[in-house]
């Protein structure tokens, strides 16, 4: 690689949309063989293969189907580590593309495929032409949608194996113009927690309910008072979000239930507002129940944390973000999101920051077969492959800029 590729960003991005089309070949192979979280064995082995061939120490195993490639270079004593995803959802793609999943009830509807495709790019520029001095840890993480992916990682023994000085990870935005960067210091996603409440009343026969202790009427109430916790325990200003996704009891019409069931989300922007919100959810249920007389338990499932950018490393990222795009490419302090992410658990760990790439806002429908607009966790949605070399180059850039002997 010549010298000027190597300092030139705009020659960087350049020399790797050159060679974009394997990239976008290996992309949509995976495309084709989406495996849901923990399951990615295939993925697992061609990244594996891959990092292996290009010269990078592998070690597989961790949180089942993660892996690591590790690059060493020079005498430097910093460590970075960039993350990918690897893992599809259990929908029935409709995109009707011809790279589409061949696996019924099974597409990478969240862009993984792109993510893991983008820091393959990256990792075999780098093992190339990349200059630095240090430790380059590349992490390819399974199970983010929902499963905790990160965390199980992590047990294993992620960061005690391969120390890292900071770390970054970056996901596709539709909506957003492709290739443009958006950043934000602070919390950048929310946390996400599931509730089931299972209230117990006394079943009767709907013409004589003074027999009863009906648990759907405790349950209305309870579904009502929710939404005053948001509206008078929250500052205006704070985001917090208490869905009820289910509401389920009885099968007749002439039955009072014996039992009635309440499935939540709850999310939050701000660590102590989502302590509120579990604490007013639990006191709010308690007092309905007892005010119906209706027993009552619930089950927690613990999910993702607030999600927070450090400021070093946040403002690191937007340089190398305005270095290789240009300022009008990059947006700073983007808005923060209420959907979660699981390199949150990563982030509590170590610094670092978690960064959006545009995948498509409607006005390039030429490109991308038109799905680049489309928003994730949909039967429509594609990755839109312009964002390889962007992807690539970014990461590229930011090890040179992190590993560097005047860092």
């Amino acid at each position: 690689m010549s010298s000027a590729v190597a300092q030139a960003p705009h020659a960087l991005l350049t020399h790797l949309q050159g060679g974009a089309e394997a990239f976008v070949a290996l992309r949509r192979d995976i495309h084709q063989h989406p495996e849901l979280g923990y399951q990615e064995v295939r993925t697992s082995d061609l990244v594996a293969e891959r990092l292996t061939a290009w010269g990078y120490q592998v070690t597989r195993g961790l949180g089942g189907t993660g892996l690591v490639g590790q690059l060493r270079r020079g005498s430097g004593q910093k460590r970075l580590g960039l993350r990918a995803d690897m893992d599809a959802l259990p929908i029935q793609e409709a995109t009707g593309l011809p790279w589409a999943s061949q696996h019924a009830g099974r597409m990478h509807a969240c862009g993984h495929d792109g993510h893991t495709a983008m820091l393959l790019a990256a990792a075999h520029h780098i093992a190339e032409h990349g200059r630095f001095s240090g430790t380059l840890n590349l992490i390819f993480q399974p199970a983010e949608e929902g499963l905790g992916g990160a965390k199980a990682m992590m047990d294993d023994g992620l960061f005690e194996r391969f120390p890292c000085d900071a770390i970054f990870a970056m996901h596709n935005m539709p909506g957003y113009p492709q290739g443009k960067l958006l950043l934000r210091e602070g919390p950048l996603m929310a946390s996400s927690d599931g509730l089931t409440i299972t209230l117990t009343g006394k079943g009767s026969h709907a013409a004589v309910p003074q027999h009863g202790i009906d648990p759907v009427v405790a349950g209305s109430s309870i579904v009502l008072g929710l939404q005053s916790i948001v509206a008078r325990n929250v500052d205006p200003q704070a985001m917090a979000v208490i869905t009820v996704g289910a509401f389920q009891a009885g099968h007749a019409h002439n039955v009072i239930p014996g039992e009635a069931v309440l499935k939540l989300s709850v999310r939050a922007l701000d660590r102590k507002v989502r302590a509120t919100l579990l604490r007013r959810i639990e006191e709010l249920v308690d007092a309905q129940a007892r005010a119906f007389g209706v027993g009552w338990r619930m089950e927690r499932v613990t999910g993702y944390p607030v999600l927070v950018n450090t400021r070093a490393e946040t403002e690191f990222a937007r340089r190398v973000a305005t270095e290789l795009v240009g300022a009008a490419r990059v947006e700073p302090q983007t808005v923060a999101l209420s959907g979660s992410e699981d390199f949150a658990f990563m982030l509590e760990q170590v610094p670092g920051s978690y960064l959006l790439i545009g995948n498509g806002d409607g006005s390039d429908d030429g490109a991308n077969g038109g799905h680049g607009a489309c928003m994730v966790h949909n039967p429509g949605y594609d990755f839109n492959d312009a964002n390889l070399p962007v992807g690539a180059a970014y990461w590229a850039l930011l090890v040179e800029r992190f590993l560097s002997d005047a860092a």
